[in-house]
Protein backbone atom coordinates (compact mmCIF):
# COMPACT_ATOMS: atom_id res chain seq x y z
CA UNK A 1 0.00 0.00 0.00
CA UNK A 2 2.57 2.89 1.07
CA UNK A 3 4.08 1.51 -2.05
CA UNK A 4 0.93 2.79 -4.21
CA UNK A 5 1.19 5.78 -2.24
CA UNK A 6 4.74 6.80 -3.38
CA UNK A 7 4.51 5.87 -6.76
CA UNK A 8 0.83 7.69 -7.25
CA UNK A 9 1.77 10.69 -5.33
CA UNK A 10 5.47 11.50 -6.34
CA UNK A 11 6.07 9.47 -9.31
CA UNK A 12 4.27 8.74 -12.63
CA UNK A 13 0.92 8.33 -11.53
CA UNK A 14 0.17 11.37 -9.89
CA UNK A 15 1.76 14.12 -8.58
CA UNK A 16 3.25 15.79 -4.94
CA UNK A 17 1.21 18.65 -3.74
CA UNK A 18 3.89 20.67 -4.69
CA UNK A 19 2.10 20.60 -8.01
CA UNK A 20 -0.95 22.32 -6.67
CA UNK A 21 -1.82 26.24 -6.21
CA UNK A 22 -4.78 27.00 -3.45
CA UNK A 23 -7.31 29.47 -5.31
CA UNK A 24 -6.22 33.28 -4.14
CA UNK A 25 -9.93 34.27 -4.85
CA UNK A 26 -11.05 35.94 -1.24
CA UNK A 27 -14.37 34.83 -1.53
CA UNK A 28 -13.65 31.31 -3.53
CA UNK A 29 -14.62 29.35 -0.03
CA UNK A 30 -17.97 30.84 -0.28
CA UNK A 31 -19.19 29.72 -3.41
CA UNK A 32 -22.23 27.10 -3.41
CA UNK A 33 -20.70 24.15 -5.75
CA UNK A 34 -20.65 20.85 -5.19
CA UNK A 35 -17.13 20.13 -5.87
CA UNK A 36 -15.67 22.48 -2.93
CA UNK A 37 -18.02 20.54 -0.46
CA UNK A 38 -15.13 18.67 1.84
CA UNK A 39 -15.10 16.43 5.35
CA UNK A 40 -17.17 13.78 6.65
CA UNK A 41 -21.03 13.93 7.28
CA UNK A 42 -22.00 16.31 9.99
CA UNK A 43 -18.97 18.79 9.68
CA UNK A 44 -19.14 19.66 6.52
CA UNK A 45 -17.16 22.73 4.65
CA UNK A 46 -17.01 24.47 1.64
CA UNK A 47 -13.05 24.60 0.67
CA UNK A 48 -10.84 26.98 -1.26
CA UNK A 49 -10.54 24.71 -5.31
CA UNK A 50 -6.67 23.70 -5.98
CA UNK A 51 -5.28 24.57 -8.77
CA UNK A 52 -2.79 22.30 -10.75
CA UNK A 53 -0.10 23.96 -12.03
CA UNK A 54 1.26 22.90 -15.57
CA UNK A 55 2.87 23.91 -18.50
CA UNK A 56 -0.47 25.80 -19.92
CA UNK A 57 -0.90 28.06 -16.76
CA UNK A 58 2.68 28.58 -16.45
CA UNK A 59 3.21 33.03 -15.89
CA UNK A 60 -0.76 33.31 -16.44
CA UNK A 61 -3.30 34.23 -13.80
CA UNK A 62 -4.91 31.21 -13.93
CA UNK A 63 -2.38 29.16 -11.82
CA UNK A 64 -3.16 30.70 -8.36
CA UNK A 65 -7.50 31.53 -9.56
CA UNK A 66 -10.19 29.05 -10.62
CA UNK A 67 -11.62 31.37 -12.34
CA UNK A 68 -12.04 34.74 -14.04
CA UNK A 69 -13.97 35.66 -10.99
CA UNK A 70 -11.98 34.97 -8.16
CA UNK A 71 -9.21 36.86 -9.98
CA UNK A 72 -11.43 39.58 -10.17
CA UNK A 73 -12.49 39.62 -6.65
CA UNK A 74 -8.33 39.54 -5.85
CA UNK A 75 -7.98 42.41 -7.75
CA UNK A 76 -10.83 44.59 -6.46
CA UNK A 77 -9.68 43.68 -2.99
CA UNK A 78 -5.91 44.63 -3.11
CA UNK A 79 -5.43 46.50 -6.25
CA UNK A 80 -4.32 49.55 -4.00
CA UNK A 81 -1.99 47.22 -2.22
CA UNK A 82 -0.47 45.53 -5.46
CA UNK A 83 -0.04 48.94 -7.09
CA UNK A 84 2.29 49.99 -4.41
CA UNK A 85 4.64 47.30 -5.01
CA UNK A 86 5.88 48.79 -8.39
CA UNK A 87 3.84 52.28 -8.82
CA UNK A 88 4.19 54.30 -12.15
CA UNK A 89 5.40 58.05 -11.52
CA UNK A 90 5.76 59.23 -15.49
CA UNK A 91 3.70 58.04 -18.42
CA UNK A 92 5.48 55.44 -20.97
CA UNK A 93 5.99 56.11 -24.34
CA UNK A 94 6.73 54.33 -27.40
CA UNK A 95 8.20 56.27 -30.25
CA UNK A 96 6.42 55.88 -33.96
CA UNK A 97 7.09 57.06 -37.57
CA UNK A 98 4.33 59.47 -38.19
CA UNK A 99 1.19 57.78 -39.20
CA UNK A 100 -0.30 57.60 -42.34
CA UNK A 101 -3.92 57.20 -42.99
CA UNK A 102 -4.49 53.83 -45.67
CA UNK A 103 -7.89 54.37 -48.29
CA UNK A 104 -7.51 51.58 -50.27
CA UNK A 105 -10.43 49.89 -48.50
CA UNK A 106 -14.00 50.61 -47.84
CA UNK A 107 -13.31 52.43 -44.51
CA UNK A 108 -9.85 54.06 -43.66
CA UNK A 109 -7.49 53.02 -41.38
CA UNK A 110 -4.03 53.75 -39.83
CA UNK A 111 -0.43 53.07 -40.14
CA UNK A 112 1.30 53.00 -37.33
CA UNK A 113 4.46 51.87 -37.05
CA UNK A 114 7.11 51.63 -34.26
CA UNK A 115 10.42 53.67 -34.82
CA UNK A 116 13.01 51.24 -34.13
CA UNK A 117 15.90 53.50 -34.60
CA UNK A 118 14.65 55.78 -31.48
CA UNK A 119 13.79 52.34 -29.54
CA UNK A 120 15.55 52.48 -25.92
Amino acid sequence: MLRWFLWFNYGIGGSSMIDFNWCHGPKCHEKHTVDRVRGVKGSKVLRTRKIKENNWNEDRWDRYFCSQNCYDNFTNKYLRQVIAIAPRTECLETPIIDPTKDNSRYWSTWNITVDESRQR
